[in-house]
């Protein structure tokens, strides 16, 4: 039986890299290794990118209706064997896509790396990376730091270079003046209080 693996990480801590260097593995040993990622992740379009621009097309653009499982058995049984299914931005998935990407695993004895985020930009759970949490058989932290050098683990977003912590859930990075930051807890809520106090302010 294969697993399902979950590799998460706060933004720029290199998930796509990671997805990148493992699809070269496979290729370079003869193998096939499928990438996917959610039709919501309109950055690079058909392809994930890197933040080292690296990047590559995807072999299936996955809509939030999609059935996972039924797409995969159809590649399966129309152009032959998948050694390895790399899932990049996981945590647009929807509940029940992690669960047929689980079957898959179980099932097809195809092993299923996931990378995405864990929380948003308010410390919330998105609906993939919460049910991956649950399921996954296996889960690692991809590591980085905030820019005061300690340990990032939150996603601070910017809207034209300032810190704001109210808005919709999904907004792509690099699109409509949005940036991330990679940030530690405490200056996560550093800019929370400033962003309070300029608020009350006005």
């Amino acid at each position: 039986m294969s697993k399902l693996y979950f590799r998460y990480g706060a933004m720029n801590c290199g998930k796509t890299t990671n997805l990148l260097q493992v699809a070269h593995n496979y290729k370079e040993r003869g193998m096939k290794a499928i990438v996917i990622k959610p039709k919501t992740d309109t950055k690079g379009g058909d392809k994930v990118i890197s933040r080292l621009g690296i990047s590559k097309k995807v072999d299936m653009l996955i809509e939030k209706e999609r059935n996972v499982y039924i797409s995969v058995k159809d590649w399966v049984d129309k152009k032959g064997r998948i050694d390895c299914i790399l899932v990049d931005e996981a945590q647009f998935m929807k509940k029940e896509q992690i669960d047929q990407l689980f079957k898959i695993a179980v099932t097809m004895n195809i092993p299923i790396i996931c990378y995405g985020l864990r929380t948003d930009f308010q410390m919330n759970g998105f609906e993939g990376s919460s049910r991956l949490l649950l399921l996954a058989h296996s889960i690692e932290e991809l590591k980085t730091i905030c820019k005061c050098g300690k340990k990032a683990i939150l996603n601070g977003r910017m809207i034209n270079g300032e810190f704001v912590f109210e808005g919709e859930q999904i907004a792509i990075d690099k699109q409509d003046n949005v940036e991330y930051q990679s940030l530690c807890a405490n200056c996560y809520f550093k800019y929370e209080r400033e962003y309070k106090k300029k608020k009350l302010d006005f």
